[in-house]
Parts: C-alpha cells; structure tokens; sequence
C-alpha cells in the first residue's frame, strides 16, 4: 500500500470515529423551553398552546421543546413576565394587557378596548398585525417596557361576551346595579368610567367570588371557556354582545437570552409555528364556542340575551376618551394607536361592510333555530 492511500484510509477512519463520537452529542443537543401559564392547565388556551409546542417540535426536529407548566408552579401569575425577563422561567404565556402597568401599550395588542375604537375585529386585527406594522411594533413594545423578552402572538380570542348575570338586564341602569368581574387595565377601568362597579381579578377566583356573593355579575371570556369556569352553576343569564374586548390575544413571551441562543433554523420555526397557530386559534374557537353555547342553551338552562343598546353608545364613549387620554400623555402609546387607526381608515370600511350582508343572515338563521 502506498503512503498516500495509508495516509488516506487513517484519516478517513478518524473522520468515521469523530462521527461517530459526536452523533449522540448532536442527537442530545435540546433546547428546552419552560414556558408557565396563567391560567390552569384545563383550559382551551392550553389544549392550543400544546398544539404549538408540537408544532415547533417537529419543525425543529425534536430540537426545541416546549414544557407548558399551569399557572402558579414557579411563580404567581402576576410575576409571570418578570420571571421570564430575568431567565427564573424560559418562557410565559398570557393576555399581553395583563402587563398594562408596565406600558399602557400593551393593553393594544393584547385587548385594544372597543376594537380600538375604530371597529377593528379580531380578523382585522390580525390583517394590521402581519401586514399593517403591527407586528414591528409589537416587537418594540417590549423595548418600551424593558424587558428582556421575545414576543410570539398565538391565539386571538375575541369577541368576548358581555357576561353572565343572576338577573335580565334591560338598560344600563340595571347593569350598575351589579359588581362586576372585568379584566385588568383600560378594558376594565372603561366600565368604571360609565358608573359600573368593576372588580379585576384572576380567572381562578372568579367562580368563588360568586359563590361568595363578593361579586355578582362578571365576565371571562366566550361560551366554552366560560362554561369550562362553571358560571352556569351559578348564574344564568348571559349576554354575547359586548364592546370590552372584542379583539382579545394570548400571547408567548420567551427570555431574549434564551431566543437569541436559537439557530435562524430554530427561530424561523418559531415564527411559522406561531402564524400557524392565529389561524388555528381562530378556527378552533368558532366550533368549539358554538358547541359550548349550543349545550349552555339547550342543556344548562342558560337564557342568552341581547345586550341593551345603551351600553354600547356609553361604553364607546367612555373608550374613546379613555384612548385619547392614554395617546396625549404617552409618545408610544400614541404612536401604535395612531398604526391601528391609519389601518382602520383603509381597511374597516370595506371588511365591515362586507359583512353586514353574512351577519344579517346569519342573524336571521340563528333566529329560526330559536323557533324550531
């Protein structure tokens, strides 16, 4: 044999070992990524926000892995975005305006009160996210905090009901009768402004808040969510329409650190993964949503109702006032807000009047069924 053929079989034996030495190194290479919620593990925002972990999983090829932790195993839920900031906890998920006393901002992105008073539903919401520079925005949010944090949108949530009620309400004056479970932030100081007696509080004591008679009227979410809560146990009088949140987002916040250290590879599944998970979300929620109201009616001996036409007038007023006093004393806030509205000029005329025409009959069929 040759000194050149020796010398080549020995170096591609040592290539052949080194292979072989760092396979099961590059086989255990796994990021893993905790992310806790703030809610408990039987919600749908969990079966979602599973669905995605999967996702990312598999388009990392098992090499980002997500461990959804429920509300409350490695901090209290208040905490939840400062643990990720400081690394205590790789990842959180929420509702970004639960975070409005860091920035009022964030109350835009994750429930702009009223649809940002310019009709933005959840849809158009997202057309302004992905494509209206909304989503740049988003990014700099986090800046505008301080935070160390990388934000992913997953779920749109919205339109959220008015709420349950032990009795009818036929006008506002019926509704200020009742202390009021409402979410954290502008959303819930707006019913405050119009005489309601708001009272935040976590999802977890809503139900036993009731129970107790500490509040009497609240609000969570939307027909399976809410009857995943139980408040049909307790109240049965429920209304859809409401002005609240019509736009609702949860999102997944991950440390900047722990993003940064991820391959583009890695990073770009992330992305992919989350955009697939806005349609998801939505397309979950109308099924599932229309099961749980379907059995709420039919089974649970839940009356639903239409809301009184005064609260929408009083409760838009008090929002738009409320957005223009946050735009007036915060550049941030002005600027996504004034984003929301330049998109709303452009785009709201055609979406909303293009569904009119649906709405209506769909109104008319939901109507029959009532008949039937």
């Amino acid at each position: 044999m040759s000194i050149l053929k020796q010398v080549t079989k020995q170096i591609a034996a040592a290539t052949l070992f080194a292979a072989a030495v760092a396979a099961p190194q590059l086989a255990a290479a796994e990021t893993k990524i905790r992310v806790q919620s703030v809610i408990p593990s039987s919600a749908d925002e969990i079966t979602m926000l599973k669905d995605f972990a999967e996702d990312v999983k598999a388009l990392t090829q098992g090499e980002v892995v997500i461990e959804v932790l429920p509300a409350g195993a490695v901090v209290g839920v208040q905490e939840t975005l400062d643990a990720v900031d400081s690394g205590l906890i790789e990842g959180g998920f929420a509702w970004t305006h639960y975070w409005s006393g860091k920035h009022p901002a964030a109350m835009l992105f994750g429930s702009p009160v009223a649809g940002a008073g310019v009709g933005i539903d959840n849809i158009a919401f997202l057309s302004w996210f992905q494509y209206g520079g909304g989503k740049e925005l988003y990014d700099q949010l986090w800046k505008e905090m301080g935070v160390n944090v990388k934000g992913f949108m997953l779920q749109p949530v919205g339109p959220e009901a008015l709420g349950w009620f032990k009795e009818p309400i036929n006008s506002m004056a019926d509704f200020r009768k009742y202390k009021f479970r409402t979410p954290p932030g502008i959303p819930g100081q707006t019913y405050k402004d119009i005489g309601v007696a708001s009272v935040a509080m976590g999802g977890g004591d809503i139900l036993p808040a009731l129970e107790k008679g500490t509040i009497d009227a609240a609000e969570w979410c939307c027909p399976k969510p809410d009857s995943v809560f139980g408040f049909q146990k307790v109240l049965k009088h429920y209304y859809l329409q409401g002005l609240h949140q019509v736009v609702v987002n949860a999102d997944l916040y991950i440390n900047g650190d722990v993003y940064n250290g991820l391959t583009d590879h890695q990073k770009k599944a992330l992305e992919v993964a989350a955009n697939a998970s806005l349609s998801k979300a939505i397309s979950y929620r109308i099924l599932e949503n229309g099961k749980a109201l379907d059995k709420l009616v039919n089974e649970d001996g839940v009356i639903l109702h239409d809301t009184p036409s005064d609260y929408f007038t009083e409760y838009m007023n008090a929002a738009r006032a409320a957005l223009e006093k946050n735009a007036a004393e915060n550049e941030f806030f002005n600027k996504v807000w004034t984003s929301q509205k330049e998109f709303a000029k452009v785009a709201v005329p055609f979406w909303a009047g293009a569904q009119q025409s649906n709405a209506a009959l769909g109104k008319a069929y939901a109507d029959q069924l009532k008949k039937q």
